[in-house]
């Protein structure tokens, strides 16, 4: 992930002007660092089956995490979260201002596309790729996930209610993380399995959150903590033991089903995938 993240840094969004902070403003949360879980999925599958086509993924890797990081800055809106600090440094509506935090994030959601475009694949490829994350990321995947969220506030929903929440918010762009890693190298029956693998992933991933949120202080989370009391979250309808034993469970399945992974998976996911996985024991 090293020559990823210095790909990164080599293509952030360039946007010279008189204006005093906006680059700066595409350029802050990017830079603050973050797990980069979804980039370390897609590319340790194109790894495990075409080592030679993972410089050419990263484009692709790098549009997840832009779509990605546009979303924890408008989360993070006193529309939304109203939160101060992300990945352990203020948010942007704190350090600039709210018209600047969600300038930012909707430039980082059209270049991710922009980046994605110039992937060195083939058009058809891109094509898909482009679909992937449009659909995932977008009005029947993430956004969803973030309007049920917001609109329920104060509201309690049943507990298969939250998991269709989570599945949209969190669960799909994790899919489509290892989706798209499958589809670069051509291999669509295994994107469609990595999809559903992914799915449960993301939900295990916010049901950690969600027990973090309580149990971490906003300086050990690097992000605000104590937040959720009126949101829709796993803790707050099954109280910490419930959601401990919710998040037991869906990884003993998702361990379970690593075994099934052939060789090579097996060798490029299982240390990214065991550490996250078991992350609410820690």
């Amino acid at each position: 992930m090293e020559q990823f993240e210095a790909f990164l840094s080599a293509h952030l969004p360039s946007a010279p002007s008189f204006h005093p902070h906006y680059e700066n403003a595409l350029h802050q949360m990017l830079l603050g660092g973050g797990k980069r879980f979804r980039p370390a999925l897609l590319l340790g599958v194109v790894r495990a089956y075409n080592p030679l086509l993972t410089q050419s993924a990263f484009p692709v890797a790098l549009a997840i995490e832009l779509l990605h990081t546009y979303s924890l800055i408008h989360d993070d809106l006193p529309a939304m979260d109203n939160a101060d600090l992300r990945r352990g440094i203020p948010t942007l509506h704190k350090t600039y201002d709210e018209v600047s935090a969600i300038l930012a994030g909707d430039a980082l959601n059209t270049y991710a596309f922009e980046v994605l475009s110039h992937a060195p694949l083939s058009d058809r490829i891109i094509v898909k790729l482009v679909r992937e994350l449009s659909y995932n990321g977008g009005l029947n995947g993430m956004v969803l996930g973030q309007a049920i969220d917001c609109y329920f506030e104060d509201q309690r929903l049943s507990l298969e209610q939250v998991k269709i929440l989570h599945t949209h918010k969190t669960g799909k762009l994790i899919a489509a993380s290892l989706k798209m890693g499958a589809l670069i190298i051509g291999r669509e029956a295994l994107a469609s399995e990595l999809y559903d693998f992914g799915i449960d992933l993301g939900l295990l991933f916010q049901i950690q959150d969600d027990i973090l949120d309580v149990t971490m202080s906003a300086e050990e989370a690097g992000k605000t903590t104590q937040a959720d009391g009126a949101k829709n979250s796993f803790v707050t309808l099954l109280g910490y033991e419930g959601a401990m034993n919710e998040a037991d469970t869906l990884a003993e399945k998702l361990l379970s089903q690593i075994q099934s992974f052939d060789e090579n998976l097996q060798r490029e996911l299982s240390p990214t995938l065991e550490h996250y996985i078991n992350r609410h024991k820690d």
